[in-house]
């Protein structure tokens, strides 16, 4: 689960339609997209033979709050396993960050998780101008502009898809684990979709995923965002080492504007 919410995050940074650095367009952007309140929940999907399978869900959540005496925006994303796939590998995973309502970028990122008896807690607080990330084991070096996996996915919702060309590459550095990750997305296109939730039209992209312990390396995981001022994510698709993983949106709340790209609800 803990890839699922990493990876949710991932796929929806965008940067621009140029191939960037940290530290150029990434920098700057102004919060358009998403308000206080607002509620998204998922439902992570276990294929194999054909079959679908609920394995179990996400949720992401935004609140207004204070950190260090600056405005912020507290988002939690919560992954948990059902009560059936308890039995074979229990999920409890809880990801924090606090987003500076000015500049867009984190301000403390909280990891607490627990995937099957393994069990790990990181608490990262950003410091962009000293260049630094002080978490629970250490200080590290961050580059400019820096994301953890939560805020890039609030970051990225507020860019013009628009701008983009077909297979544009577009590269970007996430904090995780201790560590930064260069990674990038390629843009796929427009196309429409049809989710467990119903039809959408949408923008398609393809992240580069480290490969790890249930994802494989590549560019392997497809992602369709609703295509309108909202660019929440719609669909996950991803083989893993058994089988494959499908992560479908199945409901919002407070949304900042409606849902436009719904063709048809299933």
């Amino acid at each position: 689960m803990r890839y699922l919410i990493k990876s949710i995050a991932t796929l929806l940074i965008i940067l621009t339609a140029f191939s960037l650095k940290a530290g150029d367009d990434f920098c700057g952007i102004k919060n358009t997209a998403f308000v206080q309140g607002e509620i998204v929940t998922m439902k992570v999907y276990y294929t194999t033979l054909g079959m679908y399978i609920a394995a179990g869900e996400a949720s992401f959540s935004v609140s207004l709050e204070k950190f260090n005496g600056r405005p912020s925006y507290h988002c939690v994303g919560i992954g948990k396993s059902y009560s059936f796939f308890d039995n074979f590998f229990k999920v409890r995973d809880r990801y924090e960050t606090y987003i500076d309502t000015t500049t867009m970028l984190p301000l403390k990122f909280i990891r607490d998780v627990n995937e099957g008896g393994y069990k790990k807690y990181n608490n990262v607080t950003f410091n962009h101008s000293a260049g630094t990330a002080v978490s629970t084991n250490g200080v590290y070096k961050i580059s400019n502009c820096i994301q953890d996996v939560v805020s890039a996915m609030y970051y990225a919702r507020n860019i013009n898809f628009d701008k983009y060309k077909v297979n544009d590459k577009i590269p970007f550095d996430m904090f995780l684990d201790d560590e930064i990750n260069h990674l990038y997305l390629r843009y796929v296109g427009k196309e429409n979709i049809k989710t467990r939730y119903g039809k959408f039209r949408s923008i398609k992209i393809k992240p580069l995923l480290v490969k790890g312990t249930m994802f494989e390396g590549g560019e392997k995981m497809n992602v369709w965002v609703s295509d309108d001022a909202n660019h929440l994510v719609l669909r996950v698709e991803s083989p893993i080492s058994v089988g494959s993983v499908k992560v479908d949106m199945m409901g919002y709340k407070n949304l900042k504007y409606p849902l436009t790209s719904l063709i048809d609800v299933r």
